[in-house]
């Protein structure tokens, strides 16, 4: 009866603390090749910018920028999806749209202010 408890115990603890494992966008990562649906990626784009903007990696005004466009392109190992953030109130042009880009399956690859 003891070992049983003990069991139990275990196993409702690593059940708690698993979250505490998972990191910003931990729920964005997607195994296998069928392909994300837009609304999935999009989702995960918000994610990882937020992420982005937490870790100081880009400026916290992206906090408050919206979404632009979600679409599919060529990618260098095929096709990606490629999302983009565009703030007009952005002081330097040559950063005024944040682009993602994402596995067909959902997986963040990179981010960037140049779109390539």
């Amino acid at each position: 009866m003891k070992q049983l408890i003990v069991a139990i115990a275990s196993v409702t603890a690593l059940g708690i603390s698993a979250p505490a494992f998972s990191s910003a966008g931990g729920s964005c990562h997607f195994h296998g090749t069928k392909p994300a649906a837009e609304a999935t990626v999009a989702s995960c784009a918000a994610q990882r910018k937020d992420a982005l903007v937490t870790s100081g990696k880009i400026d916290g005004a992206w906090k408050a920028v919206k979404q632009d466009k979600v679409e599919q392109v060529d990618g260098k190992k095929g096709k990606e999806w490629k999302v983009s953030f565009k703030d007009p109130a952005a002081r330097d042009k040559a950063k005024e749209t944040l682009y993602m880009f994402f596995t067909v399956p959902g997986n963040f690859i990179a981010a960037n202010f140049t779109g390539q």
